[in-house]
């Protein structure tokens, strides 16, 4: 997708959580903190014209899977006529339906979840919804990784983070465009 195209569905849709997509630099940022080398299970909300997801399939093993949830149907078209790996699973709904979504492949935990979707645009129900349901569907060793604009506020994402994980930093990465606040939550 052109960077034309991108920034017209970033105009026409609130969802879309940055104008640009993230940066090389930021990618590896976010994925270095995942044990690739076995069989895992990735969850990606939000994954838009897929930059992590393409930087992931060319890195996990052949039987791992990544399973896309995205709000955009024009993401989720790009997504189905240009990444042809049988390892991608891309399902147009919301990241409130993880539960189901998951199960769907007889799965009851993944590994890691990675997020962009925009939590500073939800309403703190919603939020609190996607967190909870996130920490159920993540196995004792997993990781929820996400990374939004710098400007996201604690009350926003850091405070839900903290009452479904044992643990859950952040640290600001300014390797991007806009610069980005990255969060890991752990099991």
């Amino acid at each position: 997708m052109s960077t034309i195209e991108y920034v017209k569905n970033f105009i026409k849709d609130p969802n879309i959580a940055s104008i640009t997509p993230t940066s090389q630099k930021g990618v590896r940022e976010v994925c270095r903190k995942m044990d690739l080398s076995k069989k895992v299970v990735i969850v990606e909300y939000g994954p838009a014209t897929g930059v992590f997801t393409n930087y992931l399939l060319k890195r996990i093993t052949p039987d791992s899977i990544i399973i896309a949830v995205e709000l955009n149907a024009n993401f989720v078209d790009y997504l189905k006529n240009n990444v042809k790996d049988p390892r991608l699973k891309v399902h147009h709904d919301s990241a409130e339906n993880i539960i189901d979504i998951v199960r769907s492949y007889g799965l009851e935990k993944v590994d890691y979840v990675l997020s962009g979707i925009p939590f500073s645009l939800l309403d703190e129900d919603t939020r609190e919804d996607i967190v909870k349901r996130t920490s159920h569907m993540i196995k004792k060793s997993g990781k929820f990784l996400l990374y939004q604009t710098f400007f996201q506020k604690d009350e926003h994402l850091k405070v839900h983070l903290e009452d479904y994980f044992s643990k859950a930093t952040d640290q600001y990465f300014l390797g991007n465009i806009p610069p980005l606040r990255l969060y890991e939550a752990l099991k």
